[in-house]
């Protein structure tokens, strides 16, 4: 019904289905979970044509944890508020959370992120950076992005990175989304990093910022060890 409808409402799938919203709601998530379909505030819409790719495989990774993450960081947005976006398949995962609140301004470097909040809210405002486009991962970046990008503040930038590492912080494997999320952070009241625990106690080539420029770690399981100590130290919320 969503690939032939383009969209569908959970009210829609509980008449057809003669099954409970409930029901209808858990089963959304699973086939979000894995990348069957995109869930949107009320209903699915078909999942988007990644190509294959490295960002694809990450789309398919750990799919349980990053809705568990996705859900806990939108309970921290609130309608209104002006967001900062980077690129990342946790980042789109909350992209879809995010379409049921109203009246957010969001800028982001990612167009899959653009598409997935406007196509299911009416009342967001979109800014989308312009820059080099890198097909694979839906996003732009490069300097054209990080001077536009002085033209905006945040109440939150929500953020998602390759590892974090007790002694060093947040990290990417990517020196070009790195440099994205520490220009995001740099014009941003509040930081959220989302960050399930496969990429704990783990080292990659380009530092985005120490703990103590993120305010709170959404994960699906606490961090333990070094790890949590130094996120204890730096004054980081954890949320799991």
């Amino acid at each position: 019904m969503v690939r032939t409808q383009g969209k569908v409402t959970v009210d829609e799938l509980v008449e057809t289905c003669a099954a409970s919203a409930e029901t209808i709601r858990r089963d959304l998530t699973l086939l979000a979970a894995n990348g069957k379909i995109q869930k949107v505030h009320g209903g699915a819409i078909p999942t988007r044509d990644f190509s294959e790719g490295p960002f694809a495989q990450r789309m398919q990774q750990n799919g349980p944890a990053k809705r568990l993450i996705a859900q806990k960081a939108r309970q921290l947005v609130s309608p209104g508020d002006t967001l900062l976006i980077d690129t990342g398949s946790t980042t789109l995962v909350i992209a879809e959370e995010l379409a049921g609140i109203d009246d957010l301004t969001v800028v982001t470097n990612s167009t899959a992120i653009a598409r997935t909040i406007s196509s299911a809210s009416k009342t967001a405002q979109i800014y989308l950076l312009g820059g080099t486009y890198n097909e694979d991962n839906r996003q732009t970046c490069g300097s054209m992005a990080l001077k536009q990008l002085d033209s905006f503040h945040g109440n939150l930038a929500i953020l998602t990175v390759g590892v974090i590492a007790a002694d060093i912080g947040a990290m990417d494997y990517s020196c070009h989304e790195a440099e994205i999320a520490s220009a995001m952070i740099a014009r941003s009241d509040k930081v959220i990093l989302l960050v399930d625990s496969s990429k704990f106690d783990r080292v990659a080539p380009f530092v985005v910022a120490s703990f103590d420029k993120i305010n709170a770690l959404v994960c699906e399981r606490a961090p333990q060890g070094a790890l949590a100590d130094s996120l204890k130290a730096a004054r980081v919320e954890m949320i799991y």
